[in-house]
């Protein structure tokens, strides 16, 4: 079969470094390329506890961008194997269920939570991690009988959602209800990460919120707020005016597109400036909460700027080494947040998996997933997929995906 693969070596890596500086295209095409449509064979189920699944849609994450144009720290190498079948953002149909699976029969239709933590690498006890009901932050990501890989998609053993058959444990596989499409279950994946970075930073009703950066997430951070009926306000900083305009169709209040963040902070909340001898103003006031989905040293710099004493900021955005002038978080007795996927939460006094108050909200119509799946592509337009979403806004691009039927 087909499959999207991803592969960088180190002499790879120090060549596209400077050569991919003069031109880009060299990651993803040449004998230079990280990633290659290549033939591998058809999976089969690692162990009675998995399942097999056709897969009908795909969505191509930014993060995804970022491995292949090699963007992200090599702090993370650790818990990558290679080469991987990128993709963890698919949904499609059951078609082999392992003889230890129940309640999973072949003809369902599911979307699979990709995270690949203690339960699918057979460890036992389960790490503290996984206890605590988060394992996509598993401390056994390069253990067990799994090659390492934090989730289905950059590991080599478990291929992602770029290719026609996929396998995943029982524990990963979420079945979709009837009325619930296929665009919006590959958009499930990311829905439910910007979900549970609202839901461990969740504002309240008079709360001043900023979000840094309207694209997939950001615009889906709006849509979680509002589906958990927060009528905090929200404002929301985007160059772009495509995807800015976006995200106050769907629930966003103010829309910052010029940049200028701290000036804008002052009118928006009354906060007051003060100018140092060097450099940019530093806020007294500001927004009590804010979600950086960029991630980058500048953005952060910014937020701890724009962000009042005591607020809570949550890095959603995964950048690279970044250099920060702390004076904003001891001074104004800020917290950072790291943010990343997804796990497990009590409602009820029930515990709930992300993913299943996700889809809840998708079937009662309480989130608009499908129409931010703007392009879809075949496996082979994989080069054109990327040249869209290294332009966003030139394409009207929000979600980018391939398509298997």
């Amino acid at each position: 079969m087909k499959a999207l693969q991803f592969s960088v070596s180190v002499p790879q890596f120090a060549a596209l470094k400077v050569l991919g500086s003069i031109r880009r295209r060299l990651y993803y095409e040449g004998p230079l390329a990280t990633i290659r449509l290549v033939d591998i064979p058809e999976p089969a189920l690692p162990s009675s506890d998995w399942v097999k699944m056709r897969t009908f849609i795909c969505g191509f994450c930014g993060s995804d961008v970022n491995l292949i144009l090699l963007r992200d720290s090599p702090t993370a190498t650790p818990f990558t194997s290679f080469p991987c079948t990128l993709g963890h953002e698919f949904c499609g149909e059951i078609i082999e269920v392992g003889s230890g699976v129940s309640g999973i029969s072949t003809g369902d239709v599911v979307i699979i939570a990709p995270t690949l933590s203690c339960s699918t690498r057979g460890i036992e006890p389960e790490c503290r991690s996984c206890q605590m009901g988060r394992p996509s932050n598993c401390e056994n990501f390069a253990e067990g009988v799994l090659s390492p890989g934090m989730f289905a998609g950059i590991c080599h053993d478990i291929g992602g959602g770029f290719a026609p058959y996929v396998v995943a444990h029982k524990e990963q596989v979420f079945k979709l209800p009837d009325g619930v499409t296929p665009k919006e279950g590959a958009m499930i994946e990311p829905f439910a990460c910007a979900l549970q970075a609202v839901l461990d930073n969740k504002p309240e009703q008079d709360d001043q919120v900023l979000i840094i950066g309207g694209g997939v997430i950001g615009n889906l951070l709006v849509q979680s707020m509002r589906a958990l009926d927060t009528n905090c306000f929200i404002t929301v900083s985007e160059p772009s005016q495509f995807h800015a305009e976006l995200t106050s169709r769907l629930g966003a209040d103010h829309l910052i597109t010029d940049g200028d963040v701290l000036h804008r902070t002052e009118d928006i909340t009354g906060a007051r400036a003060y100018k140092p001898m060097l450099g940019k103003d530093i806020l007294m006031g500001g927004f009590s909460k804010i979600f950086d989905a960029v991630g980058n040293a500048e953005t952060i710099n910014t937020s701890m700027r724009a962000l009042r004493t005591g607020g809570v900021l949550s890095v959603v955005g995964i950048g690279k080494d970044v250099k920060l002038d702390l004076t904003p978080l001891w001074l104004k007795l800020q917290t950072i947040k790291g943010v990343y996927c997804y796990g497990y939460i009590d409602v009820n006094n029930e515990r709930k998996h992300i993913f299943d108050i996700a889809i809840d909200f998708v079937k009662r119509k309480k989130v608009d997933l499908e129409s931010m799946v703007t392009h879809m592509f075949s496996i082979e337009d994989y080069r054109k997929m990327i040249e869209v979403n290294l332009n966003k806004p030139k394409h009207k691009a929000v979600k980018t995906v391939v398509s298997f039927t």
